[in-house]
């Protein structure tokens, strides 16, 4: 066998198997999402930067948009293990916004994505997940159950699930579906303005 032969991109190389192939598969997507974005990424362009074939892509992620989600997952740096602790409820909640926000902006392709898939919108939890959790409802659930404890708000049993969730979707919604990032002062507002009243008004006297 000649040395050429040998070295030829043809001759056989150790087979990528489980997690080391699906890690060099998702990285590929991801490098050909920020070359090319959402709508022009292609499983023959990803398969090409992976050295592999698309069949190889399609068994795992059968549509665009699981590949995507599936990359965007594998790239989202690790989160913390609790929500901000600041000290007050006020505090706490301007902390975890500016941790979504953060967030997006290390996953800066994802407004493509969901600005392509109009509809989306609750997979939300995808991009601001790392392994099983993220600061959607469970972490403002954490944040309001600190509160109580230290008598800042009622019992968060009481509170509609809604109101709960509320600043994260207030924000989620400025990011994904206006398409722009809140700054301070806007953050400021929806802690401020719309739901520190709504979650004093149901404070009761403490004993």
């Amino acid at each position: 066998m000649s040395k050429e032969f040998a070295s030829s991109p043809e001759s056989p190389r150790k087979r990528r198997r489980g997690a080391e192939l699906e890690a060099a598969l998702l990285e590929a997507a991801w490098d050909e999402l920020r070359a090319v974005g959402y709508e022009r990424l292609s499983y023959e362009a990803v398969a090409g930067r992976a050295g592999t074939s698309r069949p190889v892509l399609y068994r795992r992620w059968p549509t665009k948009r699981e590949l995507v989600l599936a990359a965007l997952r594998h790239q989202a740096p690790p989160l913390p293990d609790a929500p901000p602790d600041t000290g007050d409820l006020r505090g706490d909640v301007l902390a975890l916004l500016r941790l979504v926000v953060r967030r997006m902006r290390e996953l800066a392709p994802v407004r493509e994505v969901l600005a392509a898939e109009q509809g989306q919108a609750p997979e939300l939890s995808v991009y601001l997940a790392s392994r099983n959790q993220g600061p959607g409802h469970d972490w403002m659930r954490t944040v309001l159950e600190r509160a109580e404890r230290r008598g800042e708000a009622g019992a968060v049993d009481a509170l509609p699930g809604r109101l709960v969730s509320l600043p994260v979707v207030l924000v989620v919604h400025e990011l994904f579906m206006a398409r722009r990032t809140p700054d301070e002062a806007e953050l400021e507002e929806i802690v401020d303005e719309l739901f520190l009243p709504l979650v004093m008004r149901g404070r009761g006297p403490r004993s």
